[in-house]
């Protein structure tokens, strides 16, 4: 009769716990303990997982640990009950108390600490597991190969991969899309994880999706494409969160660099299409990465009408949209959205108030940013971050530091992006205290071996002529170090005029063999190389810059055509120049100059000429560089012409650098008197450079009586310049006056102005990198 009853009481539980009915499940846990089958563990567990199921924890917990005899069942049962509720503490007792367990058990254990985030712990218990002689089933694998996914642990996923394929389980869907998702958080996918993708017999959309987010991690983003495509073309179901990965690699950021601006809105527009054709629009998430597609593209105008049509929006929409137009230039835009956020009873977090400080700074409107920053109640250090890289920006350095000095009086704590941003406004204002000052609040905040603190640092101490600190730093710290550093290290040689040192270190940079030059390595190591005149090194350095895919980037073009023009390779310079389709300013201006460099003004002004006709609108740099050819080439009436079009033609007002590259090409035609009347005539009358120009043309010419008068009036703006005794000297003793030229060689000596030794240097070997 017991037999019978149990199994009816039994059979009532099963069917409370499936109706999830938990009152009638107590009044037959009442009747169980009335008519004394409580002692029965079959009955028990059933109570268990009617309470379980219900989500009873009090009771749950009551029926186990009273219950008089407890099976595998039981503990699992409870276990997995602990696990689910979040319980860790309860479930790590139980656990531990087992007086047996299976592979449900470590499941549990290890899945609760996945989900927990206690990912290493995990892998601990796994380890256990193993070593207790049990073989990981599909959710063991799956478990412990999401806690290597955040760990970014590829060894011990690899050996997780192995046991999968000894067991038989690399075949699994489950166990498969979790060894894909591992290989793409670990950027491994090209080397494993297509492999293993290749393998599946029927992937479904979570294996498309992981590859696909995989590589375009790895920046493979054509093949990324090409994978979404084929999943379409096999039918796979196309998901929300698919499409999200496809929308963000046609955005522009660090995983697309392989698709041009072109190919990226044409990507977003297609994903746009799809996703109206699968109905998805309803989708949030989605449309929120639709949205963010086009900001980033710079199609606000499309953002725009996306956001209309949406017929669900919350506030990461109108940050998006706030953020987009701040990255259009568009700041009365940024502003206007916030307000019609208020309106649609949103209230601004702290990325919106962010967005919009950084909307204001980047359109050059600083004054509305200083104002959106002060409404901030209580601005986070990000806050601060966004105003001080602002005022950084945009040269206001010392109302940076300014700011970062009232930020500390708040008792905020500057991250490694605060000290970062004063440390880049220290260097720019060859502020050597403010520098050492932030490096020991980096050294207090245990960041000063920070990779981003270290580049400021070496930048701090190099602009300040400390070069030996710049080293020191660097070295004692070398192994942690990233491509940053390394850079900022180079290129603070360079500025100290130690250019054969850069080019040690550079070589020192390959034998690391872990970290690769990028385009600002080879750009500051091409300007070494032009400095010291050495072709050798260059054409070295031009060919790395060819292998690793360098030879487009705007700053490389112009390094390159710098070295060449330095090196006197004119020639190769022009047919680098005639490679580029897109010719920044910056480009014209660098080889005109070096037409002018090598004394070919003819050419420099018809390249001149060129520019203007191709629509480029030059600036101060460009005529400085073109009437310095017109003076080296003898071209005084097209130097003149030139001259005269800057103000009336293109709005530029003629510079000192522009009258002094006029005033020697006058002098080198030895029209002298026009000369001394250009130089008179002036805003720059004051400045000895002119003058000095002026000088040395009289020497050229052998007029000694204007020098006479020159010199007066250089001596009388800088006595103690010795440059202008030495040129008067020099036209004394070239037309034989070798008493005037003592008796200014006494004079020299009276006043105590001694000439600065000169000196020379020579290459001791070629040594190629």
């Amino acid at each position: 009769m017991h037999s019978g009853s149990n199994r009816y009481l039994a059979n009532l539980l099963r069917l409370c716990k499936d109706q999830k009915c938990k009152l009638s499940g107590k009044v037959i846990h009442g009747s169980i303990l009335r008519t004394g089958f409580s002692i029965d563990t079959y009955l028990c567990n059933r109570l268990l997982d009617l309470y379980c199921e219900c989500g009873d924890k009090g009771y749950a917990r009551k029926v186990f640990y009273e219950m008089p005899v407890r099976d595998v069942y039981s503990w699992n049962t409870f276990l997995t009950f602990c696990c689910k509720v979040g319980n860790l503490g309860e479930a790590t007792k139980v656990f531990d108390a087992m007086p047996e367990r299976d592979v449900v058990s470590w499941n549990n254990m290890i899945s609760v600490l996945v989900r927990k985030g206690l990912e290493e712990e995990a892998l601990v218990v796994y380890e256990r597991m193993v070593s207790q002689g049990f073989s990981p089933s599909r959710f063991t694998l799956a478990s412990v190969l999401r806690a290597c996914s955040k760990l970014l642990d590829g060894v011990t996923g690899m050996r997780c991969h192995g046991v999968a394929v000894k067991i038989g389980l690399d075949g699994n869907i489950f166990v498969g899309n979790a060894l894909l998702s591992m290989y793409a958080k670990c950027g491994l996918m090209v080397e494993h994880g297509v492999r293993v993708f290749e393998c599946f017999p029927e992937p479904n959309e979570v294996s498309f999706t992981a590859v696909i987010n995989g590589l375009a991690r790895e920046n493979r983003v054509l093949e990324a494409v090409h994978m979404f495509r084929s999943m379409c073309e096999k039918g796979v179901k196309v998901d929300p969160v698919c499409l999200s990965n496809i929308l963000r690699i046609s955005a522009p950021g660090e995983e697309c660099e392989s698709l041009n601006e072109i190919n990226r809105n044409v990507l977003g527009k297609q994903i746009h299409s799809l996703m109206l054709r699968l109905g998805l629009q309803g989708d949030l998430h989605l449309s929120n990465s639709l949205l963010e597609t086009y900001a980033k593209n710079g199609d606000m105008n499309g953002a725009e009408l996306i956001f209309t049509e949406m017929p669900e929006v919350n506030i990461v929409s109108w940050n998006i949209m706030i953020a987009g137009f701040g990255q259009d230039y568009q700041s009365h835009k940024s502003i206007e959205y916030l307000k019609r956020m208020r309106e649609s009873g949103f209230e601004p977090n702290e990325v919106t108030c962010t967005s919009v400080l950084g909307a204001c700074f980047r359109s050059g409107d600083v004054e509305t940013g200083r104002s959106i920053f002060s409404s901030m109640l209580n601005p986070s250090v990000t806050a601060w971050n966004a105003l001080l890289s602002g005022y950084s920006k945009f040269e206001h350095y010392e109302e940076a530091i300014n700011q970062f000095r009232e930020m500390q009086l708040q008792h905020l704590n500057p991250d490694r992006t605060t000290l970062s941003v004063i440390l880049s406004s220290c260097a720019s204002l060859r502020f050597l205290e403010g520098g050492k000052q932030i490096h020991g609040v980096a050294i207090r905040n245990n960041i000063s071996r920070n990779s981003h603190i270290v580049s400021g640092l070496i930048a701090v101490y190099s602009e300040c002529e400390k070069i030996e600190i710049s080293e020191h730093i660097f070295d004692d710290c070398t192994t942690k170090l990233d491509i940053a550093c390394w850079n900022s290290m180079m290129a603070g040689l360079s500025r100290n005029s130690l250019d054969t040192k850069a080019l040690m270190l550079f070589r020192r940079l390959l034998q690391t063999g872990v970290l690769f030059p990028n385009e600002t390595s080879y750009a500051t190591l091409l300007g070494s190389c032009s400095r010291l005149c050495s072709l050798l090194h260059g054409r070295q350095f031009h060919g790395h810059v060819v292998k690793s895919g360098y030879a487009s980037d705007p700053f490389v073009e112009t390094a390159l055509t710098d070295m060449y023009s330095k090196c006197g390779e004119i020639d190769s310079a022009r047919e680098l120049f005639d490679t580029v389709l897109v010719k920044s300013i910056v480009l014209w201006n660098e080889m005109i100059h070096g037409y002018a460099h090598n004394g070919r003004g003819d050419e420099a002004v018809g390249l001149y000429r060129e520019m203007i006709s191709w629509g480029e609108k030059p600036d101060r740099i460009t005529f400085v560089s073109v009437l310095t050819a017109c003076s080296h080439s003898g071209l005084v009436d097209t130097g003149l012409e030139i001259l005269s079009s800057m103000q009336r033609d293109h709005g530029i007002e003629p510079e000192l650098d522009h009258y002094i590259c006029i005033v020697d090409c006058l002098g080198r035609a030895g029209r002298l008197e026009d000369a001394e009347a250009l130089a008179e005539a002036t805003p720059y009358k004051n400045s000895s450079v002119l003058w000095e120009i002026m000088l040395s043309s009289c020497r050229v010419h052998g007029d000694v009586s204007l020098a006479r008068r020159i010199a007066g009036k250089l001596v009388a703006l800088d006595p103690q310049n010795s440059a202008t005794y030495v040129l008067l000297s020099n036209i004394y003793t070239s037309v034989r006056r070798w008493d005037e030229a003592a008796a200014l060689q006494g004079l020299m000596n009276k006043n105590r102005v001694y000439k600065t030794p000169g000196h020379s240097w020579i290459p001791e070997n070629n040594n190629s990198l």
